[in-house]
């Protein structure tokens, strides 16, 4: 990866690039820390600390590099874009209309969807600025004034912030290098690391050393499973066109092996997560419940934990490969897979390899999500790390991406240090 950062930046249009999306990151990571008026920082560090760490609202404070806890500008992140996205998403498929203008609009049905989004993701983030009001209003002195003026700017305030992290993502997926969205949530993992540190310092020697060789671990299962696929073998017949002959050729069928990426751990740290959030709110952390099951430490939680993301794996790939769709396009195109008759026969074969896969994907997410809450309850010190599968998934699967994207980008322009 250093050395295809190195090529990169050897080439001006690229290093115009590199460093365009490291200023937009720098803007945001300046956006990142200024706070919002009429709250009181430190008590609502306290109170985070106390009462919300196990909660679901632990999940977007990781997520926003700390700026949640601090009610930063910025403090919703990518939040807001990302449920909105998500909802779009679910919504084409329930609804014929969006569907249709998904799979048969084209470039401008791209972009109608595209400001779908932008007009949810203000709407969902005026919501939650409300509500995260309403959360600081109700617990305590964190509001240092009450009225309608306040309430009105902390919640324009953090609407506002929301829908500039989702121009900067924009920027940086326009001019920039890579996913805007992925490279914000990649900085803000990363801005985590210095405390991580900073705690490691007061580990001993050998806690240090097993907490390095698991992550070592998790890094390469992570980087092992990123691009691992199954190919389905696909022959196309061959058509006589006037005096040529097209087709006939062979090729493959490429399913990844994790087709779902993160999003089964966020959907399932979220639920599990949402009885810890409700006896917060409600004051019942001394309940024999919240700490002995809906803890984020506890083994009935991790239990849970790993049922919910097999359960949100198989949801989000039937979301994403539809078998009977695939074995249609096969059969249009001239398709077949060896052994299995057009039809009905190819989408059931298709189905039952996927299905397949997604009992691997879940296994190894199952893995990745858990081993670390493993890790903290063996040694009370892991805890304090603030390591999660989430996390380190995120930050190696951006890493790869953009290596990837770099690698495009030199190959459209012939770069001769890269081929050699």
């Amino acid at each position: 990866m250093f050395k295809t950062l190195r090529n990169a930046w050897a080439i001006p249009e690229l290093r115009k690039k590199l460093i365009f999306t490291v200023l937009i990151m720098l803007l945001y990571r300046i956006g990142n820390v200024i706070p919002v008026p009429y709250i009181d920082v430190r008590a609502l560090g306290t109170f985070f600390d106390n009462v919300l760490s196990n909660t679901i609202l632990g999940l977007y404070n990781a997520m926003s590099g700390s700026a949640f806890s601090q009610a930063t500008v910025l403090a919703l992140s990518i939040q807001p874009y990302i449920n909105a996205s998500i909802i779009i998403q679910l919504l084409t498929i329930a609804i014929p209309a969006l569907e249709r203008l998904q799979k048969e609009g084209g470039e401008q049905g791209k972009k109608k969807l595209e400001r779908l989004t932008r007009y949810t993701t203000v709407a969902l983030g005026l919501l939650m600025g409300w509500a995260y009001y309403m959360m600081l209003r109700n617990s305590g002195n964190i509001i240092t004034e009450t009225g309608f003026l306040p309430a009105l700017v902390i919640t324009l305030t953090f609407t506002a912030g929301s829908t500039v992290v989702m121009w900067l993502g924009e920027q940086i997926t326009e001019h920039g290098i890579g996913n805007g969205i992925s490279m914000i949530l990649f900085a803000n993992i990363i801005s985590r690391l210095p405390s991580m540190l900073n705690t490691m310092l007061y580990m001993a020697w050998w806690q240090i050393i097993i907490v390095l060789v698991g992550m070592a671990a998790l890094v390469l299962l992570i980087v092992f499973v990123n691009d691992a696929e199954r190919r389905i073998q696909v022959q196309y017949a061959k058509r006589v066109v006037g005096r040529k002959v097209y087709g006939g050729q062979n090729t493959n069928l490429p399913i990844k092996v994790c087709m779902t990426g993160v999003m089964p751990i966020i959907f399932a740290q979220s639920i599990c997560s949402l009885p810890a959030t409700i006896c917060a709110f409600g004051g019942w952390t001394e309940n024999w419940l919240y700490k002995n099951v809906w803890s984020s430490g506890t083994w009935i939680y991790c239990v849970l934990y790993g049922l919910m993301i097999f359960f949100f794996s198989w949801f989000y790939s039937t979301i994403q490969y539809d078998p009977v769709e695939i074995a249609n396009n096969l059969k249009k195109n001239g398709g077949f897979i060896p052994g299995f008759r057009p039809g009905k026969p190819t989408a059931d074969f298709i189905h039952k390899v996927i299905n397949k896969i997604v009992v691997f994907g879940a296994v190894y997410l199952s893995i990745v999500a858990l081993m670390p809450i493993v890790a903290g309850n063996i040694m009370d010190s892991v805890k304090n790390l603030a390591i999660g599968g989430t996390s380190v998934i995120i930050v190696v699967s951006v890493a790869l991406e953009t290596a990837q994207a770099l690698e495009a980008q030199m190959l459209m322009r012939h770069y001769k240090g890269f081929l050699d």
